[in-house]
């Protein structure tokens, strides 16, 4: 007897959910169409951040004249891939007769470990030199001042670098084929290569991590940008993104804001020639795939040093 009014309630209800989702993510009401990305710039630099380092390597950047820097995002709490990626793809200064320098870029811990045997970061930089860390706390929505510290970081104390990377800590780089691939470019100071993101749409839907409000950013299109997994620029490129960070309003995807910097100063990005450079997903280990590869993202510390110690071995 009340089975057939449950049922009227429960597809009406079914009805509404599918209709307000279709709603919030596809409705063009609240969105711009047009993408016009001046909408972030202020003439006067408001947005310069002024969180202080409170950890930076030791190295002399204007002694060593570094050929490649790679920057990578790790968590304070991912002890064991900062020591993977140290005796694995980041171990060598040198490669093919370049300075190659590995470093990691941190926030403050937002919980501090209770375990009185854990390494510290402040250990680990007095161990390794090799942590670059700033006052704000390591969130993912302040991945985007994480960036803006690594690209700080470079302009204040590693100008004369020839490229910088900047990668994650779950990412597998040969390193050799990445500077390899870096020798063949032609030169030029507007390079920005990666894996390229085209014509993304900004998700309004309820996954909270991939999800940008309206206010945040009113557009439907992101600008084309490289993912954030491992973008590769120049160095002279990386010191004028810099500056006009300064004058860009930070949202929460860093890797579409530094697409939001280039869009502003007119640089295009380079799409690979070849597709089999970098991969957004994780691949499973293939001796010839990853002997040719620059980057795979997702994968683990472990898995990390395994394929790093059969390739070394083939």
């Amino acid at each position: 007897m009340y089975m057939r009014p449950l049922k009227w309630i429960f597809l009406f209800l079914l009805a509404f959910s599918v209709i307000t989702m279709w709603y919030v993510t596809f409705s063009s009401n609240t969105v711009i169409e047009r993408t016009n990305l001046l909408y972030f710039y202020e003439y006067e630099p408001v947005y310069k951040q002024h969180y202080l380092f409170t950890l930076r390597e030791r190295l002399n950047c204007k002694d060593i004249n570094p050929f490649l820097v790679i920057l990578v995002s790790s968590r304070p709490k991912d002890v064991k891939s900062r020591q993977a990626i140290r005796i694995t793809w980041g171990s060598q200064n040198f490669w093919w007769g370049h300075q190659v320098l590995t470093l990691f870029l941190l926030g403050e811990d937002t919980q501090r470990e209770d375990d009185a045997a854990a390494l510290s970061v402040e250990d680990e930089s007095i161990l390794y030199g090799d942590i670059i860390r700033q006052d704000f706390m390591d969130t993912y929505d302040n991945l985007t001042l994480k960036t803006i510290m690594a690209f700080r970081w470079v302009a204040e104390f590693c100008s004369n670098a020839r490229f910088l990377m900047k990668t994650d800590a779950d990412v597998f780089i040969n390193t050799a084929n990445l500077v390899k691939f870096l020798l063949k470019l032609n030169s030029s100071e507007n390079i920005f290569t990666g894996y390229p993101l085209i014509d993304n749409f900004a998700y309004r839907g309820f996954y909270k991590k991939t999800y940008i409000s309206y206010d945040e950013y009113p557009f439907k299109l992101y600008p084309p940008y490289c993912s954030g997994m491992g973008y590769i620029l120049d160095g002279k490129l990386a010191l004028r993104i810099y500056e006009v960070m300064s004058h860009i309003k930070p949202i929460k995807f860093e890797d579409v804001y530094v697409g939001i910097c280039l869009n502003i100063l007119k640089v295009n990005i380079s799409i690979p020639e070849d597709k089999q450079q970098f991969f957004l997903y994780k691949i499973n280990f293939d001796i010839c795939k990853y002997r040719h590869l620059i980057a795979v993202h997702g994968i683990t510390s472990s898995e990390i040093i395994r394929f790093w110690q059969d390739l070394s071995s083939n």
